[in-house]
């Protein structure tokens, strides 16, 4: 535990102006990032005396080793340099809303030739019209399935269209009216862009048009004596009326608004959001926080407003959003926000009508999510204590093993050789510090093991020793032997990738793995990391130069934790593993022709449409793509005719063989090679695919 006292700038040293500041651990790593109107001012309520602190901040000045700052020239900059710290640096005493899933939004292509309506989640994408967020992708999928009725949009993957144009047959949705069937050209380019057009414009509100012109064909249909036509027209007023159903009117005025509600006690906050757009709400989402420090109201709505619009631009950042209370000073973040959009944005507490009504539903929503964490959470932090504890007891460590580091290896008959390091700190994956390893036979220029095929033992040893033999040098090159220097993160705080050692190393193993494990720490000179494997089998725990494993009680916290490293650890490497398998598949030959890069190579395969379409061209034939002169023909020429033809593609969704195209040569992602299939399914006991 630092002295605050210690590393306390002199209060000439720190300007009296808008700016960024960070403190940083003993390690170097940045734990807090925070703004200020006056650097001055803001600095010296940190280093007054820690009885007077709230409890997070006086841990966080007590963890800290140091402060720094970077003076900006407005308060508009400070947010946006805070907001870009955050998310470089992840400080762990930051407000950071912890989200539980990632949203679902419908989505509509509409940078496509084809526009193409489906389900998207992560970051959004150029050109593409997003709605929502749901809560639910089902939620999502019905009502497309509503108005695909009226506006029958392409929702295909680029693989089955393309698959149905090849063939002139449209898939399921086409027959039964549900796709416009654009594929095989049963409507044009320009005629099926409107037509999403016209579904972008329904979903973001604007219904009365559609239903009124709907229900104008339908009368005309009835009084020109064409019943079936006015019947079908009938059923979709009908679809559409139910899709609208979904999301009640709340505001009469069609506002596009976000609500922001926050519940909040002395430890823990959580954060609702209602997307309000053409007065229906289109969306909610939820957030909960640690208090790091004694931050209010306001401060956890600006955190939130950075986390909501932070990447947003254009209309997805609304014309107006209702808070609970306003940031202080409130100017910087509305012109901020303004800034995202491109145009004013309102930022105001409901006073009075249906918007105070909506935000107090809200406020019940964010209400009942603290209180449903805070019962999970209770019980997570108990448990996790707990499992620590009875880690550390049942291995004989000195203390709980805080971070844990869990390695696999997977490969399929000896094939495609990979490894996979995954962390656990307090009981919690660190998804931003697993590695992966291609397995070599080789550490630094010390030659490990020769010849192919499956050794778990010695590319456990490989993995081990690579990634210490790492962590060692971080720690010479700029560590604990070089006073004074950033031990554990890059010259710009980053942390560095080894750089952390674990208390505790995890192997997906028995008494061999273990060993040899413990023998490349013990070659490299490192005695303070404890190791211990877990074999599937029986679920034993094995220490090195045991004869008998340590036997966990089945109900054990510690041996569950244990049990959900090593299955996390096992998915993260058959993941890799599978991924390189597909890559090797999906090999071309044209992948050895030097000089020859992805877009020429697109350009080959688009002008030919095959590979083996290519094979069969003459030099002057390939001449003719642009780009490509007679020396690189005459490369590529010799190429395909010393590469043996592959075996053919197969559908695995179908089982086709699509006889036009080689392995390497489709974007479909179902479409994989039939020597894939050929050596049977793979052995999921060890020593096949693990």
């Amino acid at each position: 535990m630092a002295d605050p006292s210690s590393y306390r700038p002199s209060p000439g040293q720190i300007p009296d102006s808008p700016g960024v500041y960070k403190f940083r651990d003993e390690h170097r790593r940045v734990i807090y990032v925070g703004k200020a109107k006056s650097l001055r001012q803001r600095l010296a309520n940190y280093f007054q005396d820690l009885a007077g602190l709230h409890p997070r901040t006086r841990s966080m000045v007590t963890t800290a080793a140091s402060v720094e700052w970077t003076v900006v020239s407005t308060e508009v900059e400070a947010l946006q340099l805070e907001y870009s710290w955050i998310k470089e640096f992840d400080p762990r005493f930051n407000v950071k809303y912890r989200d539980d899933k990632s949203y679902p939004y419908l989505a509509v292509t509409m940078n496509e030739q084809y526009p193409r309506v489906q389900v998207m989640r992560g970051h959004k994408k150029k050109g593409v019209k997003y709605f929502g967020p749901y809560a639910h992708a089902w939620a999502i999928r019905d009502t497309v399935d509503l108005l695909l009725r009226v506006f029958p949009v392409r929702t295909c993957s680029a693989g089955v269209f393309k698959n149905a144009a090849r063939t002139g047959r449209p898939c399921l949705l086409g027959y039964i009216g549900k796709c416009s069937a654009p594929c095989v050209e049963r409507i044009t380019a320009e005629d099926h862009r409107e037509l999403a057009e016209e579904f972008s414009d329904f979903m973001a509100g604007r219904t009365g048009t559609y239903l009124r012109r709907l229900e104008r064909q339908m009368r005309d249909a009835a009084e020109e004596m064409e019943y079936e036509r006015a019947a079908r027209l009938r059923d979709d007023i009908e679809a559409l009326k139910k899709a609208m159903e979904k999301n009640a009117v709340v505001l009469a005025d069609a506002t596009d608004a976000d609500l922001i509600a926050v519940a909040e006690d002395e430890l823990e906050a959580a954060v609702q959001i209602f997307h309000v757009r053409g007065g229906r709400v289109r969306g909610q989402r939820g957030w909960v926080t640690d208090k790091v420090e004694a931050v209010t109201t306001g401060d956890l709505v600006e955190h939130a407003l950075q986390q909501l619009y932070g990447e947003e631009t254009g209309d997805s950042v609304p014309k107006e959003v209702l808070v609970p209370a306003l940031p202080d000073p409130v100017e910087p973040v509305q012109e901020w926000l303004t800034g995202r959009r491109g145009s004013n944005v309102s930022l105001r507490i409901p006073q009075r009508g249906d918007k105070k009504a909506l935000m107090e539903t809200v406020q019940r929503n964010a209400q009942q999510s603290l209180v449903l964490h805070k019962t999970k959470r209770a019980s997570d932090l108990t448990t996790r204590s707990r499992a620590l504890e009875e880690i550390a007891e049942a291995l004989d460590l000195d203390s709980a093993p805080l971070r844990i580091e869990c390695y696999d290896i997977s490969h399929l008959q000896g094939d495609d050789v990979v490894a996979s390091m995954v962390v656990f700190e307090d009981g919690l994956a660190r998804k931003s510090e697993y590695r992966r390893f291609q397995i070599k036979g080789r550490v630094g220029d010390t030659q490990v093991w020769h010849g192919e095929g499956q050794d778990d033992v010695r590319s456990m040893h490989e993995v081990i020793a690579r990634r210490f033999r790492r962590y060692l040098a971080e720690k010479e090159k700029t560590g604990e032997w070089a006073e004074g220097e950033d031990a554990f993160t890059e010259e710009d705080g980053r942390p560095r990738r080894f750089a952390y050692p674990p208390q505790l190393v995890v192997v997906d193993g028995g008494q061999p793995q273990v060993a040899a494990a413990r023998r490349a720490l013990d070659e490299l000179g490192i005695d303070d990391i404890a190791v211990c494997g877990l074999a599937k089998r029986l679920e034993e725990v094995w220490l090195p130069g045991e004869d008998d494993p340590v036997v966990l009680p089945r109900t054990s916290e510690g041996l569950y934790l244990l049990q959900r490293v090593r299955d996390e650890a096992h998915r993260f490497a058959i993941t890799y593993q599978r991924t390189k398998r597909a890559k090797r598949f999906r090999a071309s030959p044209l992948d050895d022709v030097p000089g020859l890069g992805d877009t020429r190579k697109q350009a080959l395969l688009k002008h030919f449409g095959s590979l083996k379409k290519l094979r069969a061209a003459t030099i002057d034939q390939i001449r003719e793509v642009p780009g490509i002169g007679r020396k690189t023909a005459e490369t590529i020429a010799a190429a395909l005719a010393q590469a043996a033809p592959t075996a053919p593609a197969v559908n695995t969704a179908t089982g086709e063989i699509m006889e036009d195209e080689e392995p390497g040569t489709t974007a479909d992602p179902s479409v994989e090679p039939v020597a894939a299939f050929t050596a049977g399914p793979p052995d999921r006991r060890r020593g096949q695919e693990t």
